[in-house]
C-alpha cells in the first residue's frame, strides 16, 4: 500500500493517542488498587510502550509505514 507522508503521520499519531489512552487507563486501574503514584505511573509507561509497540507492529505488517 502507498500511502503518503501525511496519511503515514496520522496513523502514526492516531496510534500514540491510542497508547496514550492505554496509559491513562493502565494508570488509573494500578493505583486504584492501592499502589503508590510513582509505581502506577510506571506501569502506565509500561502500557503505552507495549500498546505502542504492538501497533507499530501491526501497522508494519500490513505494509502501511
Amino acid at each position: 500500500m502507498k500511502l503518503s507522508l501525511g496519511v503515514k503521520l496520522l496513523v502514526i499519531v492516531i496510534c500514540v493517542l491510542i497508547s496514550l489512552i492505554v496509559a491513562i487507563v493502565a494508570t488509573w486501574i494500578n493505583h486504584s488498587s492501592g499502589a503508590s503514584i510513582g509505581d502506577a505511573v510506571l506501569f502506565g509507561g509500561g502500557a503505552f510502550a507495549g500498546c505502542m509497540i504492538l501497533c507499530l507492529a501491526a501497522l508494519s505488517t500490513f505494509s502501511v509505514l
